[in-house]
């Protein structure tokens, strides 16, 4: 089961959220074809997506993390609620490079370096709260933890992984990211640099001993006290309403254009590739609605 782990340190000085994401990130492949290095890229950006939009409290809120690197992938975006369930996509989700020297995935490459990471919080409010950062690495992981200390003033490590199977299905994904508090001690920096420096590696721990292993990987000899667990999903929130909330906004001489076609318009979501169909009919109704508006 896919979860996110909230933890503390007694001492109150770290805070950890943890993730893992296996069944989250195979959905996503699976929807959008995405090649190994594509799986990789999406899954670490939903992960991170996840984790951060799991920390806001306001209901109904989301969190979008979009990156554009320009690279072959074009962008990747991840949407989160305030529950941590996500969705997201790649531009251009075949999109595949060669394996590193190392063996290890080329998301770097895929993604781009040139280019921004940007983190829009939607609280409800008139406008969303926006945040941007020029891409360290374009492994995602580096550039979100750049964010969490130049928008956000917040001293964080983030771990993300993705390890994709011979088959290209999902074996193991997920992440953590590590927060410190006003007032920690060098020392505990020291600490938690070389815990995330010995621990082994981080899909390994996932695919072999699961999150808690994460946890307490992270946080050995911290003390760490369990603060929150609960599930998490892809999880889509379009509907047939938004799709027609949409479509209104193109204008009523679009939907009449549309109309004047005479066959049914189809629509596809993004995120899951859910296809919405409506008939000429319904576009002129929709066409003097938003005329009437």
């Amino acid at each position: 089961m896919d979860q996110i782990v909230r933890a503390v340190t007694a001492d109150g000085f770290v805070k950890i959220s943890a993730v893992s994401a296996r069944d989250t990130v195979e959905r996503a492949r699976q929807i959008h074809s995405l090649s190994p290095t594509a799986s990789a890229a999406l899954g670490r950006a939903l992960c991170g997506a996840s984790m951060l939009g799991e920390l806001m409290k306001e209901d109904g809120a989301s969190l979008t993390i979009r990156v554009n690197g320009g690279g072959p992938a074009g962008s990747v975006i991840a949407v989160s609620d305030s529950g941590g369930n996500v969705r997201g996509y790649v531009t251009n989700p075949q999109a595949d490079l060669p394996t590193r020297a190392d063996g290890k995935l080329d998301v770097g490459g895929l993604v781009g370096r040139r280019g921004m990471l940007t983190v829009s919080r939607d609280l409800g409010l008139k406008e969303p709260y926006v945040g941007s950062v020029e891409l360290v690495t374009g492994e995602i992981a580096e550039d979100l933890a750049q964010y969490m200390v130049e928008s956000e003033q917040i001293p964080s490590a983030v771990g993300l992984g993705v390890m994709v199977d011979t088959d290209k299905t999902i074996k193991a994904a997920g992440g953590f990211i590590v927060q410190l508090m006003p007032g920690a001690p060098e020392s505990l920096i020291e600490k938690l640099e070389a815990n995330i420096f010995m621990m082994d590696q981080l899909t390994t721990v996932l695919a072999e001993d699961g999150i808690d292993a994460v946890v307490s990987q992270v946080l050995f000899a911290l003390d760490p006290r369990e603060a929150e667990r609960h599930p998490i999903e892809y999880r889509c929130s379009c509907s047939r309403e938004r799709v027609a909330d949409a479509l209104r906004a193109c204008g009523a001489e679009e939907l009449r254009s549309m109309a004047a076609e005479g066959h049914d318009a189809e629509v596809s979501c993004q995120f899951c590739d859910r296809r919405y169909e409506f008939t000429p009919e319904e576009l002129l109704a929709m066409a003097a609605e938003s005329a009437a508006e």
